[in-house]
Order: structure tokens, then sequence, then C-alpha cells
């Protein structure tokens, strides 16, 4: 893992994106947020919306990188960094690799699907022609405390 401090600024969009996380809980979604920041400057927010959408694929880094690559009118976000309250899955890191987002920074680690460092690093992968830089674990008590509380009521729900 990298050796990095998380800035005041990381500090700052990563509170943006617990806020949506806890906005998707509220809904009924896995509580993820994210939010793409080129500049200093905010392009896209998204959270969760498998449920409402009925789409496996509404991950919330998704629909953010879609959004921003509308926003930019191309799919290259190289100058940008995505918040992210949860460490991307498989599926949220190739299309962070393919829209070659310069910077990820995440809060809580995903023991389970987590593929920038937990379970794999499809996001760091040598044979891929870009890696972006990954600064993990920021701020992760608070979305992992998010997290267990959404599961823990859902399993009670059962």
């Amino acid at each position: 893992m990298d050796t990095v401090i998380a800035s005041a600024e990381d500090h700052h969009w990563l509170s943006l994106a617990l806020v949506l996380a806890r906005e998707a809980a509220e809904a009924g979604e896995v509580p993820v947020g994210a939010v793409v920041v080129c500049g200093g400057v905010e392009l896209a927010r998204a959270q969760n919306r498998m449920v409402r959408d009925r789409d496996a694929t509404a991950h919330a880094e998704v629909l953010a990188l879609r959004s921003a690559a509308r926003e930019r009118t191309h799919a290259r976000l190289t100058d940008c960094t995505l918040y992210v309250s949860l460490e991307p899955c498989a599926m949220c890191a190739g299309a962070i690799v393919l829209a070659r987002v310069g910077r990820v920074v995440f809060s809580a680690w995903d023991d389970k699907a987590g593929m920038a460092g937990s379970v794999g690093d499809l996001l760091r992968h040598p044979k891929l022609n870009h890696r972006p830089q990954v600064l993990g674990g920021v701020d992760a008590d608070e979305s992992g405390a998010l997290l267990r509380a959404f599961f823990a009521g859902a399993r009670a729900a059962d």
C-alpha cells in the first residue's frame, strides 16, 4: 500500500462521499457515495442506486464516472480524483482504469470484494496500461460503522 497522508482536501471530499452514502442507506441502498473532483472542483457525485434502478451496475463509482464523462464530453479523467466511501469492487476498479482516473481515495476497506488491495489490486495491476494513485482507509471508522449498521439492520430484517 502507498504511504501517503490524506490532505485536508481529501478529508473534505470524503466527508461529502459519506453524506451521499448516508442518503443511500436511508433509501435502502448499500451505503456508498462517490465524488469526482478535478482541479479542486466537483465534477460529479453519485450514490448507490442498485435497488432503485434495479441495476446491478448502478454502483456509486460507475454512476459518478459516467456523469463526469458527460460533463467533460470525453471519458478520460486523468486529472481527476475519485473519492469513494468504500474500496472499489472489481467492476468499479475496471471502470476507474478505463476512465483513466488519476487518483482514487477511499474510506473503508472491503474484505469481501475490494480490488484496491483487500481481495486483489486491480487498480495497480502491473499488466494494465493505466494505474491510478490509490490512497485507502481515509476516515475509515465512520464509513465502516455506517456499513456495519446497514448490514446489521438488513440481517435483522431477514
